[in-house]
């Protein structure tokens, strides 16, 4: 029998994310989630992969706000609607360090089975966090 429900299991990783804790986040994953982060074309399996997603935009953005807007969970897929905010004070996704402010909206699909997040889809428009880190030129990065 399953301790925690699957909203509740996507509810502890999102605010282990939002505390800044990527080992606490990556606690409530299997160790081969499929990790699909479109905006940024990772696609693989493994803690790997979500753990340096998640240190890349914590380093990048140390005052990062990440708050739960939404969420919606049918049977065992838990759908969360988040906003991302923080400035800049390391490179990220290419963009340099420019100090910038961003605020992003965000969707988050997860799928849980038992206790453990087995996939994350991750979606948001990346012309307009590269808008908002001041990028002028796109044809130097990979747009997705």
């Amino acid at each position: 029998m399953n301790s925690r429900s699957p909203q509740k299991v996507v509810s502890d990783f999102l605010d282990d994310f939002a505390g800044r804790d990527v080992d606490g986040a990556l606690g409530n994953t299997a160790e081969d989630v499929n990790v699909n982060i479109y905006g940024l074309g990772r696609h693989d399996i493994g803690r790997g992969t979500i753990r340096t997603v998640l240190a890349d935009i914590v380093e990048a953005f140390p005052d990062l706000i990440v708050t739960v807007k939404r969420i919606i969970t049918t049977a065992n897929v838990v759908t969360t609607e988040i906003k991302v905010q923080g400035t800049q004070a390391a490179p990220y996704a290419g963009a340099i360090n420019q100090e910038k402010h961003i605020d992003l909206d965000e969707v988050w699909r997860f799928v849980v089975e038992g206790d453990r997040i087995v996939q994350i889809d991750a979606y948001w428009c990346q012309q307009q966090l590269y808008r908002r880190l001041g990028v002028k030129r796109f044809d130097q990065i990979a747009i997705v």
